[in-house]
């Protein structure tokens, strides 16, 4: 049986006994029986996510996978047994027909496949193209051709969603680099006109501005670390109620009144293991976005919790921050963690609470939100309070 696999992101199928791919029609058009050899000869063309379309020596598909069915609208009966140019009929964004253009059975023998690139499906419809030339031997000539088939809308919710990170990042620095551009050109030029307090006042604000950018570029760092799976954990003993009752003096020293704030304890609560930083940023966002975008008394209770996706007994910390604000609407509510949603035009990226759901579950921890008795917003985020495995193991 030939064994498909992939190799450098492009299908390719190893030499085997059997011509046939599992699961593939032969060349008489007879459907092949499923393949069910002894594991390790990789998985069943079906189970691939990319759409995998092979061709034999004479050019005629020997396989043709759900996926590929699925992206073409062609079914695999109908495919298999046909001349590839005829099953696969692909065209450049010029028009020009595709497998006449590469002529991969009678071009160089030198070519070893075609880099992924956008062509056309009968209809016009993008796919993303990619092929992988087998030789019996180096410059011999063409054994298999192996083509994959990807969908172009990933990619373009990948771009889109660039762009929309692009455009808010260029609005968000404008306001703040113009005001700093402004008040310190205005001091080089009429430094001696103005009193202390107006200079004081002036710098205040382009240290403000300053702050506001300097956050902006943590956000996007954030972003590219969880986006990329590389967010690091420095986990050590936290006091989750002392760093509550940090954030909460923060905001009463700032001017906000005490009877704002109810922090809720249920002792005793089990020893949490967590990277501080992130913490105090998880705590942070929450709280602010309660304050800016909630009404009346904002309530932060932390109690221990057991973690339902984890083994039975497993503990956890929960915290629950809540308001009496006007909440968030039913609908919008499977949107609230991702890029750029806002609750309100009250300003903000709207990157805080992706980040924050990124750096909870970083934790292996889970956040949720629903609207609170009181008709806010109630925001819950649970981490798991397990030492780490080195202290455990000592």
């Amino acid at each position: 049986m030939t064994n498909v696999r992939t190799s450098g992101g492009v299908a390719d199928a190893a030499p085997a006994a059997d011509p046939a791919p599992h699961g593939s029609h032969g060349q008489d058009g007879s459907r092949g029986a499923p393949a069910q050899g002894p594991e390790g000869l990789g998985p069943h063309p079906d189970e691939l996510p990319d759409g995998l379309v092979v061709a034999d020596a004479d050019g005629r598909v020997t396989c043709f996978n759900a996926a590929a069915a699925r992206i073409t609208a062609v079914r695999p009966d109908e495919a298999i047994g046909r001349p590839l140019e005829s099953a696969l009929p692909l065209e450049d964004l010029d028009g020009r027909r595709w497998w006449p253009l590469t002529d991969p059975y009678g071009g160089p023998a030198t070519r070893v496949g075609q880099p992924e690139r956008n062509l056309l499906l009968p209809g016009g419809r993008e796919v993303l193209v990619s092929a992988r030339y087998v030789r019996e031997r180096p410059a011999g000539p063409l054994r298999r051709l192996v083509v994959q088939l990807r969908g172009t809308d990933a990619r373009r919710r990948t771009e889109r969603s660039h762009a929309e990170l692009i455009a808010t990042v260029a609005h968000e620095l404008r306001s703040p680099l113009t005001s700093v551009k402004g008040f310190t050109a205005t001091l080089l030029a009429k430094w001696e006109r103005f009193t202390d307090d107006q200079k004081r006042l002036m710098l205040e604000t382009v240290d403000a501005d300053a702050d506001r950018v300097t956050r902006l570029i943590a956000e996007l760092l954030d972003i590219s670390r969880i986006d990329s799976g590389r967010l690091e954990l420095r986990r050590q003993p936290v006091d989750i109620v002392a760093a509550v009752r940090r954030h909460v003096q923060a905001y009463t020293t700032a001017g906000h009144r005490p009877d704002r704030f109810e922090v809720k304890v249920a002792a005793p609560l089990p020893a949490l293991w967590a990277d501080p930083d992130k913490v105090d940023q998880v705590l942070g966002n929450l709280l602010e976005n309660a304050v800016r975008h909630g009404e009346g008394r904002v309530t932060i209770e932390v109690a221990p919790a057991l973690l339902k996706a984890r083994p039975e007994g497993t503990e956890g910390t929960a915290v629950t921050v809540s308001d009496e604000g006007p909440g968030i609407p039913e609908e919008s509510m499977g949107r609230v963690f991702t890029r750029f949603w806002r609750g309100s035009k009250r300003g903000g990226t709207g990157l805080g609470l992706y980040i924050v759901k990124g750096i909870v579950e970083a934790h292996g921890g889970t956040i949720t939100v629903e609207r609170a008795a009181c008709g806010g917003a109630r925001f819950r985020f649970t981490l798991p309070v397990g030492a780490p495995a080195f202290l455990s193991q000592a």
